[in-house]
């Protein structure tokens, strides 16, 4: 989320006039028509504040917290509830539903406030007449923001670019008699508030820069600092600055507000520190250079410069026009949130007002009811304490007791009553129950920072509205529990395909890592176990923001692994937050010199080890993955500092890891069989092809089939004796495994009869009794045997066999084709065969080409290449080189047809140089 904030001045609007539509208006004719302003935005914007935010879910709450501090900076606490409400609709129409980015823009003028939401979908459109109801209903997501603007607004539109689509609405601040913010009815001196004799108020002004300026008399009697010791220096150097109730503002930021009310402390010169009250006002002088001026009393003093909260809402169930009002409503104000977040983010919200607290929290019962999980707090770490747990039943403290209403006056008398408060600077609360038919649902609680603030009147009064809300709240988990399973549901089936989608082991690996991250957890690292005795190794790291990747992965790899524990489940890890903790801890004490060692060598690397050990310093937890009852690897995941897992999350994410074992096991097994099989097939292939003198060999081998290098087909060139080198090409008859059986067989026994001085009809029956031999495994085979022998005036004799196979092929140098032999019966159908061999001589620059009937076969519908055609092509080789010849016989075959081949091909050409 990018944000600027610009107070005061005239904002002329940014946008081109070529650009700027005019609003979209319904027609306000008829009952019930769209009821859109046409009257031009007020041209004195007295501040400004902009936001953008990611098309992410979370991109939601955060601009409901944008909103909600802007506004109460600016002093508009009565229309807080109700833009934050539409902001809300409408930053969830961009980011969730257009799955653009969203930019808000805050504008305040003297008749109001102006929130624009912008989002980068433009096609997008909302009807021009019709009634409300054409918009959608309150169960539809589509339309519901423009439903609410028609009905919460004061004025509202929409505007279209080419690249943006606006929505806007207007807020009006109440009527308010001239001159008057606030006022309180007249109360007897007894029930004023207390206040010293003298009251003190200090007047100190910051510059742009934060330097004070100016520095009273008041603030120096407060204080202890006279104004030459303090102006120049930052107001940083004497704030104690706690977190702010309610909002996620420090000190700097706070100045830079056009408006901001809230406690703090000053450390005085005798080293003690003061709390005071304040209230801050942005200003500008004539040349138009910022400043804020504070004015601060003590903090019992309060009153002095505290605006007044308004008042809580009445328990009476019956409104000023005599119509029953809903009691839900009294307390959560109308329209209520309609996500669950929302409206438990507004109860808590209400509580603290209601009670005039510091700070309020709601937990939800767990289904079991055995743990409370922190849902939503407003004047506490949030990020630290979201989706945390707290066991129900577990010690004597405040929490054995959820189902009664509690007060701790002290907190500090009692530690660790209340777990979610420790070293949160809460001093008294009182928490109620909340229930739905007698069943606990959850807790809600209120604390302020000063002791004895509540009383049993205070928690009947909170147990009365969490009574009101109870059921509300329950629903809204309950809906959002349905849509979370229906959600896991669809990702768990988009996982499954996703990940059935690739026996690759690499590929499994990041598609099981890209699931997780950002759906389930910030970051996440693979552990992978090769064997039994084998270590888990890290194999695959991500994090949402890759430039932390690298970071995550050193650290990972200087730990140790976790344990392959086979139990079903995640459980906490502690071991990378740890050492990110203590990373960080010697990197800032090296960079401050204090181990001794030089600080210019490592300040460098402080940045990302401190970014590292935040994108680690969360919950981690290990989920193992087991396959076939053994443990594989680990999956483990990870969020950000002092953030929390739901439990529904951790279980969607032992479903995935079930799922992501079993294919990452597959993946394995695939990729040693492949191998096994690649290994076996390479041992079938004959070695490398011999040298002949005076002879050039070139050999094309094409097996048919994924993943096959060996098939029906094969070739063989080899010495017999000095000076006599054998060569043969077959074809067995079908494809795959059982043909590349034959294929062994005929290879290498041809070699060993060869060897044995046999010649090539004697040679070619011993192989057709051994093929025979095999029985019902056997299989026929044509085949292309033949020696040739090298002459001495630079010819070379052949002598050939063809059983049955596509005859050799002879170019001579004028270009003309010829067969070289003559067909003989094939091998493996009959047991006696009488073979005969013939003599052919290549006179220097003959070829003789030998091929499969593969390349004879190939066909394009009803057309053949055939032997004709195959003579064709080599009539046009005249001249070229055994591995030419063979290079443009193959591109011809591959270009005969469009289909990919569906049978094995081999050629061997032979060239007397």
């Amino acid at each position: 989320m990018t944000t600027g904030l610009i107070p005061g001045g005239q904002t002329p609007d940014p946008r081109p006039a070529s650009t700027r539509a005019p609003h979209q208006r319904g027609d306000l004719t008829g009952q019930g028509a769209l009821h859109v302003d046409d009257r031009p935005r007020s041209s004195v914007i007295t501040a400004r504040a902009a936001a953008s935010f990611e098309p992410v879910g979370r991109s939601v709450a955060t601009a409901r917290s944008f909103v909600r501090d802007t506004l109460q900076g600016w002093g508009f606490a009565d229309i807080i509830d109700d833009a934050v409400v539409l902001t809300s609709e409408l930053v969830t129409n961009a980011v969730v539903h257009a799955g653009t980015h969203a930019d808000v823009l805050c504008l305040r003028s003297a008749e109001g406030v102006r929130i624009e939401v912008s989002d980068r979908y433009p096609e997008r459109e909302i009807p021009l007449q019709g009634s409300l109801a054409t918009m959608g209903s309150p169960d539809r997501e589509g339309g519901r923001g423009l439903q609410l603007c028609a009905a919460i607004a004061g004025r509202w539109g929409v505007e279209y670019t080419p690249t943006h689509k606006q929505v806007w609405f207007q807020l009006d601040l109440p009527d308010r008699p001239v001159g008057t913010r606030t006022a309180g009815p007249s109360l007897p001196a007894a029930l004023l508030p207390l206040a010293d004799s003298r009251v003190r108020v200090a007047v100190v002004q910051i510059d742009r820069t934060g330097a004070i300026s100016a520095w009273n008399e008041d603030a120096e009697e407060l204080f202890g600092y006279t104004a030459d010791q303090v102006t120049g220096k930052p107001l940083t150097d004497l704030a104690a600055w706690p977190h702010t109730p309610g909002t996620s503002t420090g000190i700097v930021e706070a100045l830079q507000l056009s408006r901001w009310e809230g406690s703090y402390g000053i450390r005085g010169s005798n080293g003690r520190v003061t709390p005071v009250y304040a209230s801050h006002l942005r200003v500008r002088d004539t040349d138009g250079e910022p400043s804020t001026v504070c004015l601060l009393v003590r903090d019992h003093e309060r009153a002095v410069l505290q605006t007044p909260s308004r008042l809580p809402a009445s328990d009476t169930t019956t409104g000023s026009d005599g119509q029953s009002t809903d009691p839900f409503e009294v307390f959560i104000g109308s329209p209520a949130p309609d996500d669950l977040d929302g409206l438990l983010q507004r109860t808590v919200e209400r509580a603290r007002d209601m009670l005039d607290a510091d700070s309020a929290f709601l937990l939800l019962a767990t289904d079991d009811e055995t743990e409370l999980e922190v849902r939503a707090s407003t004047g506490l770490p949030s990020a630290r304490q979201r989706f945390a747990r707290v066991p129900v039943e577990a010690g004597p403290g405040r929490y054995g007791s959820a189902r009664m209403p509690a007060v701790h006056e002290d907190l500090l008398a009692v530690p660790g009553a209340v777990p979610l408060l420790n070293g949160t600077g809460m001093r008294s609360v009182v928490t109620v129950p909340l229930k739905v038919e007698g069943r606990l649902t959850g807790s809600l609680g209120v604390a302020a920072e000063a002791a004895g603030r509540y009383s049993n009147e205070e928690a009947l009064r909170l147990q009365f509205a969490a009574d009101r809300i109870a059921l509300a709240v329950e629903s809204a988990r309950l809906g959002e529990l349905e849509r979370l399973r229906r959600g896991s549901l669809s990702f768990l089936v988009e996982a499954s395909d996703l990940l059935a989608g690739t026996l690759d082991r690499d590929q499994t690996l990041a598609l099981m890592a890209q699931m997780t991250v950002p759906t389930l957890a910030t970051w996440c690292a693979v552990y992978t176990i090769a064997d039994q005795a084998s270590d888990p190794y890290l194999s695959y790291v991500l994090h949402e923001d890759e430039e932390l990747i690298d970071g995550i992965k050193s650290l990972l790899s200087k730990i140790a692994p976790p344990d392959p524990v086979p139990t079903p489940g995640a459980r906490v890890w502690a071991a990378p937050a740890a050492a990110a903790h203590d990373a960080a801890l010697r990197s800032s004490m090296r960079s401050l010199g204090l181990t001794g060692g030089p600080t210019h060598q490592v300040s460098s690397g402080i940045g990302p080890t401190l970014a590292t050990a935040s994108a680690v310093g969360g919950e981690t937890v290990v989920l193992p993955l087991v396959a076939r009852n053994r443990v594989i690897g680990m999956l483990t995941l990870g969020k950000p500092t002092d953030e929390h897992f739901r439990q529904e999350i951790l279980e969607l994410a032992e479903d995935l890891s079930r799922r992501a074992a079993l294919a990452l096991d597959n993946a394995r097994l695939y990729s040693e069989r492949t191998a096994i099989s690649q290994a076996l097939q390479r041992s079938l292939l004959p070695p490398e092809t011999p040298k002949i003198d005076g002879v050039e060999v070139e050999v094309i081998y094409r097996a048919a089939g994924e993943g096959n290098e060996v098939g029906g087909d094969f070739y063989d060139v080899f010495p017999i004796r000095d000076g006599v080198y054998g060569f043969a090409i077959g074809d067995v008859c079908g494809t795959g495994p059982n043909a590349a059986a034959v294929t062994g067989l005929a290879r290498h026994a041809l070699r060993l009869l060869a060897r044995e001085g046999l010649s090539g009809p004697a040679v070619l029956e011993r192989l057709n009794s051994a093929i025979l031999d095999e029985g019902a495994r056997s299989r026929f085979l044509t085949l292309l045997y033949g020696e040739m022998r090298p002459q001495e005036d630079g010819s070379a004799e052949l002598k050939v066999v063809c059983a049955g196979h596509p005859l050799p092929l002879r170019l001579r140098q004028d270009g003309t084709v010829e067969a070289a032999a003559e067909p003989q019966p094939l091998l493996g159908v009959m047991e006696d065969l009488e073979l005969y061999e013939q003599t052919v001589t290549l006179d220097p620059g003959d070829v003789l080409l030998c091929v499969t009937d593969g390349v004879t076969e190939r066909r394009e519908g009803t057309r053949m290449l055939g032997d004709d055609g195959l003579a064709d092509v080599l009539t046009t080789c005249t001249g070229l080189t055994a591995g030419a010849v063979a290079a443009r016989i193959m591109r011809a075959v591959e270009r005969f047809a469009s289909d990919a081949p569906s049978d094995d091909m081999a050629i061997l050409a032979m060239r007397v140089a």
